[in-house]
């Protein structure tokens, strides 16, 4: 007959193996303090600071939380703190590679600071983002907004709730990152001017974009420099299929040249124009915007106007852990980046005029 253990002693590990085997995921600090013959004070205090007990008492309660598969609950941790050890971040289009280096840009920089990053997206409206943004921000303790659709004073409220850093839009009183247009544009159209093309065509990005409407400016004022015509147009959407649908306007234009908001539709526009026997860039040269990820796939590969996107991820996420401990400036403030000009074969001399 076996004799029962006696109070305070550790419990046996045959038990605790069984116990482990049977699956049980949601173990509790007072399973652990069974398990390790300690109090879940102690247990505790282990967890949660390292170093205020033993080694041997850490050791112990270590091993036995790992036998019983014990993961730390951050929302339970939040009670007493009313901190979550998250951050969130809402992008527009999930599916667009713009995006792909900011959210790995912040994702590096918040597990380097212990904390984990929850993604969310808003499909380009407004509407939804504004109701992801407020879900999120009940569970996490900062929030970053890559390209937001909502309103400036939106944006305002959500950041009077928790810490809030901006990604590719400037707002007053929030902490911004933003890509500095002007120098990439500004190399992308003399590089335009010295290969002879006299008119450049624009190609939009959304409506409510902030950023669109920037590089727009930027087109409009380094033309106006290197006395060439500039003139915009609207695109259906900021994708590969938007760029398809502009082909036609962009033709009827007569530019021979094209700036496109990003590189999803300068890809587009080129696809389109080869489909329809139009060289590139012997008619028409094509620059897109942001370089993403297989930007340098296409035939001939995408020239393009290169933002610090991981920076931007980085340096956003890097905003908010400063905020949360106490080490940001109390003025909000706007962080720019460079970008440059990446030449590839999508621009070059003019040959054939169209």
């Amino acid at each position: 007959m076996t004799e029962p253990a006696k109070p305070g002693a550790a419990a046996p590990t045959a038990p605790l193996k069984k116990y482990a085997r049977q699956g049980k995921s949601n173990a509790t600090i007072y399973d652990i303090a069974r398990a390790a013959g300690v109090n879940p004070s102690t247990v505790s205090r282990a967890l949660s600071k390292p170093g205020r007990v033993s080694a041997k008492t850490q050791k112990l309660i270590e091993d036995a939380a790992a036998e019983l598969n014990y993961h730390v609950n951050p929302f339970a941790r939040a009670l007493p703190t009313g901190r979550t050890s998250t951050l969130g971040l809402i992008v527009a289009d999930i599916t667009n590679p713009t995006f792909f280096d900011i959210i790995r840009g912040a994702e590096t920089t918040a597990t380097a600071g212990d904390y984990t990053l929850m993604l969310a997206e808003s499909a380009e409206s407004a509407a939804t983002e504004l109701t992801a943004a407020r879900r999120m921000l009940a569970t996490v303790d900062g929030l970053i907004l890559a390209s937001p659709r909502m309103s400036d004073d939106e944006i305002r409220d959500l950041a009077r709730d928790k810490p809030v850093a901006v990604i590719n839009r400037e707002v007053r009183g929030v902490r911004c990152v933003v890509p500095d247009v002007n120098k990439g544009i500004g190399e992308a159209v003399r590089s335009l001017a010295a290969n002879g093309h006299h008119k450049v065509v624009y190609i939009a990005g959304p409506l409510p974009s902030w950023m669109s409407a920037r590089r727009w400016d930027g087109v409009r004022s380094a033309c106006e420099w290197s006395h060439l015509d500039a003139v915009r147009i609207e695109s259906s959407k900021p994708t590969v299929e938007g760029g398809r649908e502009a082909a036609r306007e962009v033709l009827a234009s007569g530019a021979t040249a094209v700036l496109s908001y990003n590189d999803l539709l300068a890809i587009g526009l080129m696809q389109e124009l080869q489909a329809a026997g139009i060289e590139v860039p012997d008619q028409i040269s094509i620059v897109g915007f942001d370089d993403i990820f297989g930007a340098d796939f296409t035939t001939p590969p995408l020239t393009t106007v290169r933002s610090p996107l991981g920076e931007c991820g980085s340096r956003a996420a890097a905003m908010l852990l400063d905020t949360l401990h106490g080490s940001a400036p109390e003025v909000a403030e706007t962080l720019r980046v460079e970008t440059e000009l990446v030449v590839r074969g999508s621009s070059g001399r003019l040959i054939n005029g169209t």
